[in-house]
């Protein structure tokens, strides 16, 4: 089992989300010996933000590309290739300002490649990412799956929605939340890695 593990907070160690995130990962190799993890830290090694290079770039045949154009098109090609090598994805995600940290917005941005990762056919969009298994790890201050705060959560709908759009349409979303609420925060890790079958 090939894992892909993306750490998008900005918190290093003290990670709630990273936290969760290793759990489920240790969950897995548990169940899956000899499974191998890629960690990608896309808050110590961010993808840049699109820009007119990278436009110009995905839509130019490759064949055709200037050397500017190929550099500029060499993130997004990374990280397609890595996440096509992976069986499993578990993507690490905080709950920032009721959405996700930009780099991981970022990531995404590079990952939507037309004719690559997702096609246009007479009937819709179809993604090309599929056989994968999706893990996302949300760690948030309050309770947002539930609740009068459940239509603040811009997080797991946003996520859902762009990862089928890509393909992946097997996604689990656990939670370590109320992180930051005295009644809550003792075993908002626990219950959220508990919420996990593997």
């Amino acid at each position: 089992m090939h894992i892909l593990q993306i750490i998008s907070s900005s918190r290093g160690a003290a990670s709630q989300s990273t936290q969760l995130s290793q759990g489920i990962i240790d969950k897995l190799l548990a169940a899956h010996p000899g499974g191998q993890v890629v960690v990608r830290d896309l808050a110590a090694d961010p993808l840049p933000y699109l820009e007119e290079a990278h436009l110009q770039a995905y839509f130019t045949p490759a064949e055709g590309r200037s050397p500017e154009q190929q550099a500029a098109v060499r993130h997004s090609d990374e990280a397609i290739a890595q996440i096509m090598a992976a069986d499993v994805l578990v993507i690490g995600v905080p709950f920032y300002n009721f959405s996700v940290p930009a780099s991981l917005k970022s990531w995404l941005d590079h990952l939507t490649r037309a004719g690559i990762t997702f096609r246009y056919t007479p009937t819709g969009p179809e993604g090309l990412i599929t056989g994968k298994k999706v893990y996302v790890a949300i760690a948030s201050g309050g309770i947002y799956s539930e609740g009068p705060m459940q239509a603040y959560d811009f997080v797991a709908p946003y996520l859902r929605w762009m990862l089928s759009f890509l393909g992946m349409t097997d996604v689990t979303i656990a939670r370590a939340e109320g992180l930051k609420l005295p009644e809550f925060q003792e075993n908002a890790m626990q219950k959220g890695l508990d919420s996990v079958l593997v």
